[in-house]
């Protein structure tokens, strides 16, 4: 969904839906590797029944990844894929249903978002690959050193659309990765697997939702079904509220700001490709082995339960004294339709609607004012009452004008905290006027460096005075040079600045120019003036532009609800109007035209692609593209504007492409289509979704059936064999049948010898035209139980907040006592070898009294940290430190860090202490009786003093002294348990 901002809004709004994943990772075993076992019980506490994949947010992160290496080829992406979805099927662990689906062709009115898209993708890249050729060749001419240029193949992302090669060998790749896993998986073997690949129309979620609505519809099917739906887009948000399914939830990957990125030049982290200086790159490990690795951090999921989004707009959306019945699930639709004002893929959003400055709880907020007046709600089953929807527009038109000044207002105030933020960060980058250095530079405490010698210390104190002066002189002459203002350049500026007055805003950056200037007189004048070129008098056209922008809103809302009404409509202007124009819009939308068909695969190439990507079309096809004399040659600029309106970005701002004249392009296609060869027709054809099942599974009898009787008429699927599921089952042309071998796709990947999986057409459920589908909770769905506690309501974001782990608020958070503390610090500070060295730990451990010291002949007191209940009191220090100025701040404060100036270990141990008697009063038990710890350390202090006697004997051989090694533990009665 075009909201980019909105998952951000409403994970800060509404906290408590999101909960993080528990996920259980594989292991090894002398190099062997142990995959999961899928059939156990899920560790996030929760069952789910169905798991549907939205294919494209796992292709595109697979194929060309922004925080790792990318594949070096095809194969590997396929891998890659498999790989991703292994691990979503681990985390989820459906017990029914697993759908992937990938976006076919889509309607008319989402293929001008994504020839947006994809034209944009071409300019970038084409862009970039100027950049990095001059920024080359200007570090080399400084004498910058960069590595050779890779003469690699770009990979064009752009291939990730129906119709293409890539797309036809992903949808036979996995339907070799769904039978690998039905016949070799235990986890899988009683899942029945859809497949919905790019031959399919419609896109990837709403072909999702189109099941889920067909399956709902049926007498089977189970209210209670708990749905799992994968993706990263706002509106899977949406969709998941429209289906009324009570348990609903939606995984995500965890969304990590600002993650560090290779400069484009050289290849190296910390700087962009504009920043590069061609700085040699420094050596990674002992021989440079790590020279090609990435810091790569896994990405990690989250959930976000639909189910306590629910509470929180049932809290939020209640209203009370209505002169009709309230009923939540309307107003859920009513709220969803609201969303649609923010921006959508198919329709832009209003400009005096942005998500950023609390649009929806303005809307929200005139809604539950208005609907008093209404008489009722705004939809109903994906049905649009436009004279409501009037009323709501007509509020927002009133306080339009106050929404652009405050959003001025706003802009000035970001922009002076950012120029005073810089201002501020550049003086403490610069430090103090003036700063001695050399001998006298001053070092920070605690760091352990050493000044440098003293010499010759009056020559240095003389140069320091001088430096001073001349400082002095030239602030003076820069101050008389510019007549005596206040901005001149201080002794610590750079000298090519010397009395050149600065600029009042020279730390600002450019800003783009705004010729419309919404928060001043007239800006409805500008803005029809400047976005369309007609005048504001022009009450046609104005009225055009809404009766468009009317007939978008009820077709997107229709989009979710019911399916897709039309598959040619599509809204013919880049901008939006004013909420204030929306006036007397009820008879400006009757109904969609009835039996359009979508675009076929190569049609929709030829309507979304630059002509940078025609390599994936056939080569007549792309003379149309190219050649001067073709028909539709301005459907394929070679550049074009971009319109920031009002944005910063230029990824913020509107592509401004000519639109697709469907009519034109089809008949300029007539002339080619004979040019096509038969694979390029198969691939231009339009296909179905494939459902698949193992041995084990009841269908699958059923379906060998069907192929052993040659059953080519389509058949409907028993309910009582597949979980209530429904629909009509034909024969596949090239089928995947038991007992017969799969070739792998992959040279990689070996083939399936012995397959248990089948595979056959399924046709979802038909309807009658004109069916509507009930947005409302099914008869005997159960509500789960509320999880909102009291005070969930009135948290705000700047106070402090705990992400939940797993679906189970009561679980315990793991938590390392006094010997997991220790043993992490010997392995962190052990400097003598490796991770596990046996080397003793390092003098700050030998000051606990736990250890004697190794330059000491005395038997030091053994002390054991553990004295009372289960954790006991902190260790206590005996010795004196080894290091004089540890040993004067000892005397100056004592030991125990009391005061400010405390030696950071002290501090530590502190804290320690405080997390150690917590513990301790959390784990001890009631009455002077003896601890749990205390019983199980007098049962194996036997086993314990003689394994210490056998390590002590260990490092008898360096020292005679016993020097470097673990003491034997002191007789019982060093012990004193309280």
């Amino acid at each position: 969904m075009g909201v980019p901002a909105f998952f951000r809004w409403l994970s800060r709004k509404y906290p408590s839906i999101i909960v993080h994943c528990v996920e259980e990772k594989g292991r090894e075993c002398n190099g062997v590797r142990i995959p999961v076992d899928t059939t156990k019980a899920n560790p996030n506490e929760v069952e789910f029944d169905n798991l549907y994949l939205d294919m494209n947010g796992i292709i595109h992160p697979c194929t060309h990844p922004e925080d790792k290496p990318a594949p070096k080829n095809e194969d590997e992406m396929m891998v890659a894929i498999f790989e991703y979805i292994d691990r979503l099927f681990n985390i989820v662990r459906p017990r029914r249903v697993l759908y992937m689906a990938i976006d076919g062709v889509a309607p008319r009115a989402k293929m001008n978002q994504q020839r947006s898209r994809r034209f944009r993708a071409s300019k970038e890249g084409m862009e970039l690959t100027e950049e990095k050729t001059r920024m080359r060749e200007e570090v080399i001419q400084r004498g910058g050193y960069l590595p050779p240029e890779e003469i690699k193949e770009r990979f064009d992302s752009n291939c990730i659309t129906p119709g293409t090669e890539f797309m036809d060998n992903l949808a036979r790749c996995l339907r070799y990765y769904v039978a690998d896993r039905l016949s070799n998986d235990p986890g899988w073997r009683n899942i029945t697997v859809f497949l919905s690949d790019a031959s399919v129309p419609g896109e990837g979620e709403h072909k999702i939702m189109d099941y889920i609505r067909r399956q709902r519809a049926q007498p089977n099917h189970d209210p209670n079904t708990h749905h799992c739906l994968c993706g990263a887009d706002a509106d899977l948000i949406m969709l998941g509220l429209a289906t009324h399914e009570p348990n609903f939830t939606i995984i995500r990957e965890e969304f990590k700001p600002n993650k560090p990125r290779p400069c484009a030049l050289c290849g190296q982290m910390g700087h962009e490709i504009k920043e590069c200086q061609g700085v040699a790159r420094e050596k990674r490990g002992q021989h440079d082995e790590f020279a090609d690795a990435m810091p790569v951090s896994e990405q990690e999921f989250i959930f976000i339960r639909l189910c306590v989004l629910r509470e929180y707009l049932a809290r939020e959306l209640t209203m009370a004294s209505l002169p009709f019945p309230f009923d939540f699930e309307r107003s859920i639709d009513d709220w969803v339709f609201m969303c649609f004002f923010v921006g959508n893929d198919f329709l832009p959003h209003l400009p005096s609607l942005e998500i950023r400055e609390g649009a929806i709880d303005r809307l929200v907020r005139i809604y539950k004012d208005v609907v008093h007046k209404t008489g009722g709600y705004l939809t109903e089953n994906g049905f649009v009452n436009l004279a409501r929807v009037e009323m709501i527009m007509q509020a927002v038109g009133v306080a339009e004008d106050n929404i652009f000044k405050k959003r001025r207002e706003d802009d000035e105030s970001f922009k002076r905290r950012m120029k005073e933020k810089r201002q501020r960060m550049k003086r403490e980058q610069q430090g103090p006027a003036y700063l001695t250095g050399g001998q006298f530079a001053p070092h920070a405490l605690g760091r352990g460096l050493q000044p440098d010698a003293v010499e010759n210390a009056r020559h240095q104190a003389y140069g320091m005075r001088m430096q001073s002066n001349r400082d002095a002189a030239q602030s003076l002459k820069a101050m008389m040079r510019n007549g005596g203002g206040g901005n001149f350049p201080g002794p610590s500026d750079d000298g090519n600045s010397r009395g050149v007055k600065r600029k009042a805003d020279s730390d600002d950056e450019p800003e783009p120019e705004d010729n419309v200037r919404l928060w001043e007189d007239g800006w409805k004048q500008r803005y029809y003036k400047t976005k369309f070129d007609v005048d504001v008098s022009d009450e046609g056209f104005k009225q055009k532009v809404v009766q468009s922008y009317v007939e978008g809103l009820c077709w997107v809302l229709r989009y979710y609800y019911q399916g897709c009404a039309s598959w040619k409509w599509y809204f013919p202007f880049h901008y939006a109007p004013f909420a204030s124009d929306f006036q007397d819009i009820q008879g400006m939308f009757s109904d969609f035209e009835r039996g359009t068909k979508p675009f076929k695969p190569l049609e929709q190439l030829m309507g979304v692609f630059p002509a940078a990507s025609g390599n994936f079309l056939p080569e007549t096809w792309r003379n149309l593209m190219m050649s001067p004399d073709s028909s539709i040659i301005d459907f394929y600029p070679d550049d074009f504007a971009i319109d920031l309106n009002g944005k910063k970005y230029a990824w913020q701002g509107v592509a401004l492409l000519p639109f697709v004249d469907e009519r034109r392009l089809r008949a300029a296609l007539a002339d080619v289509y004979p040019d096509l060869t038969s694979e390029e027709v198969r691939r231009n054809s339009l296909g179905s979704d494939l459902v698949f099942v193992g041995k084990s599974h009841p269908l699958s009898d059923f379906i060998q059936e069907l192929y052993r009787a040659q059953c080519h008429e389509p058949t409907e699927v028993p309910a009582e064999l597949c979980h209530g599921i429904q629909g009509i089952l034909s024969l596949d042309d090239d089928p995947i049948l038991p007992d017969k071998t799969v070739s792998s796709p992959i040279p990689m990947l070996r083939d399936i010898g012995q397959n248990s999986a089948i595979g056959v057409k399924f046709k979802d459920p038909q309807f009658a035209e004109g069916f509507v589908f009930k947005a409302v909770l099914l008869p005997g769905a159960k509500l789960p139980t509320n999880v909102l506690k009291p005070e969930d309501w009135d948290r705000r974001e700047n106070q402090p907040w705990r992400p939940q782990l797993g679906f189970n608020p009561n679980r315990q958070q793991a938590h390392l006592d006094q010997s997991g503390f220790r043993a992490l610090g010997h392995s962190l500070r052990n400097q003598h070898g490796g991770q596990y060295s046996n080397a003793p730990p390092p003098n700050n451990y030998q000051q606990q009294g736990n250890y004697r010291s190794p330059r000491t002949g005395h038997h030091q007191a053994f002390q054991h940290s553990r004295s009372g209940g289960q954790l006991g009191t902190p260790p206590s220090f005996h010795h004196q430190p080894h290091f004089p100025r540890h040993q004067q701040q000892q005397q100056q404060q004592g030991y125990h860090g009391r005061g400010g100036g405390a030696h950071g270990w002290d501090r530590a141990m502190q804290s320690q202490r405080a997390a150690y008697q917590h513990s301790a009063n959390r784990g001890g038990g009631p009455g002077p009786g003896p601890s749990g710890y205390q019983q199980r350390f007098h049962q194996q202090r036997s086993d314990w003093r003689e394994q210490r006697d056998e390590r002590g004997q260990q490092y008898q051989a360096h020292s005679s002294s016993n020097r470097g090694g673990y003491p034997a533990p002191p007789p019982s009665r060093r012990y004193v348990w309280k």
